[in-house]
């Protein structure tokens, strides 16, 4: 009778480390999914920059650095293969957009052109949707860590493989310009 008894708290083991299992690969995909859903906002970007620069170009002659950066940062953006890089690489997109917005500011025929404030609306759609994913991905992200990390489930995640993974967080010195009070001048 003991034997069964101590067999029956086994098997019971047994289904709740493979229920902890299947849980942790849930949380995983579930992550994998949210990351999915940035990739394809990135890639509509990626495909708008072109055009952007194109339009750009003819008024803005002289201010090759901000369309170099921008040209830059999206072929890093699209050598990228995995989450850690893709992120680094639309951090670094996000601040070269950041740099020419304000660029452009310089330029009030170019904010007339109707090719470049629709290319503006589409790329800031676009970030609008990235950052909805981005709050999605960095919340799939937190239940995976919380159960890589929380006990019971820390055991059946060290034993298979999976360990803590990186947040979608903003850049340090996009934090810094976030943080810093607006400039009001009349």
């Amino acid at each position: 009778m003991p034997i069964l008894v101590l067999l029956g708290i086994i098997v019971l083991i047994i289904i709740y480390g493979i229920s902890l299992f299947n849980r942790l690969v849930s949380l995983r995909v579930n992550r994998e999914n949210a990351f999915a859903d940035i990739d394809v906002q990135l890639k509509q970007r990626l495909d708008l920059i072109p055009q952007l620069v194109d339009t750009v170009k003819g008024y803005m002659k002289h201010e090759d650095s901000v369309l170099s950066k921008i040209t830059e940062a999206r072929s890093n953006a699209m050598n990228a293969t995995t989450i850690e890089g893709k992120i680094s690489a639309e951090m670094q997109m996000s601040s070269a957009l950041q740099g020419f917005r304000a660029t452009a500011e310089a330029y009030p025929d170019l904010k007339a052109n109707q090719s470049f404030t629709h290319l503006q609306s589409e790329i800031s759609d676009i970030e609008n949707k990235l950052a909805a994913s981005r709050r999605y991905f960095n919340s799939a992200t937190r239940e995976l860590n919380i159960a890589v990390e929380s006990f019971p489930s820390s055991v059946v995640a060290n034993m298979k493989g999976f360990k803590k993974e990186i947040m979608f967080e903003v850049a340090v010195e996009e934090r810094v310009k976030m943080e810093a009070a607006p400039k009001i001048n009349f």
